[in-house]
């Protein structure tokens, strides 16, 4: 049963750190962003790439520069002019997006599923509870941590953090208060895409590599930013970790429902609580 709870720990610390960047865009932009997935599932394919001549620390620092940079691009090209439009139409430009990039996946690394070893310093397996068990599954647990962690130091104790609060609350009163709200928004959209992209790579040792794992993590995803409130990363942390249980423990206990529970417990939630579990903040 330890183990079991220590794989729950694993998966809840990467949904978390997919959520977050989830969490952080919706706070800011207002941005259901169906593409999410794909920047994670990109996030892999480079740090594959990268690792085939850096290794895979220096595959992970590509991963985050370029989904940094490509989170950049999109909030220029794409949700700043549609800003002031119809959120459904964002949602369709993002759902398109996440189409192009699989496309694109296809395209350059083919359909085959291609597997991405862990660094060799965590290769080994660790004795826990009288078992063994991969010393890079707990890496994994520290990475999301620390990714929480960075995050709440970030948004409470920095000056972009406060202005990050702030223009969520309310841009138009933030950018009287002197803050460029623009900029602000670059800036999450940037740490979002740059989350994703890393947690792809941290995830790839764990899970293969294929066109469609962008799906997989979006809809958990999805469900950890709701439950959890629109917009608060308290809340998608503790709903992640909670998933993370419910998933892993649900094919011990209950198989053919795994599927299902996720669902069961956002509904349950919002009937609960329809703002969340932390409501709509930062």
């Amino acid at each position: 049963m330890a183990i079991q709870l220590l794989n729950g720990l694993v998966y809840g610390a990467l949904l978390f750190t997919v959520a977050s960047g989830l969490a952080l865009m919706f706070g800011l932009r207002r941005i259901v962003n169906f593409a999410h997935g794909s920047l994670y599932m990109l996030g892999a394919y480079i740090g594959y790439s990268a690792s085939a001549v850096l290794g895979f620390w220096g595959g992970l620092i590509a991963a985050a520069i370029c989904l940094a940079l490509v989170g950049l691009l999109l909030d220029t090209v794409v949700f700043r002019p549609l800003q002031r439009r119809d959120p459904l139409t964002t949602l369709l430009v993002t759902f398109g997006l996440a189409l192009i990039a699989e496309d694109l996946v296809l395209t350059i690394w083919g359909k085959d599923t291609l597997s991405f070893a862990a660094p060799s310093a965590l290769a080994a397996d660790w004795s826990l509870f009288g078992t063994s068990f991969p010393a890079y599954r707990v890496a994994m647990i520290g990475f999301g941590a620390i990714a929480a962690l960075g995050l709440l130091l970030w948004l409470r104790l920095s000056r972009v953090g406060l202005f990050v609060r702030a223009a969520s609350q309310d841009p138009v009163i933030a950018a009287v208060q002197g803050i460029n709200t623009d900029r602000v928004s670059a800036l999450v959209v940037a740490i979002s895409a740059s989350l994703a992209g890393v947690s792809g790579v941290v995830a790839a040792p764990l899970l293969s590599l294929a066109p469609n794992m962008a799906g997989d993590i979006l809809v958990d995803s999805f469900i950890v930013v709701v439950v959890g409130g629109l917009g608060s990363i308290g809340g998608a942390f503790v709903t992640a970790i909670v998933l993370g249980q419910i998933n892993v423990l649900g094919v011990v206990f209950m198989p053919e429902l795994t599927s299902l529970l996720p669902f069961l417990l956002m509904i349950a939630v919002l009937v609960w609580k329809p703002a969340g579990l932390a409501g709509e903040r930062v």
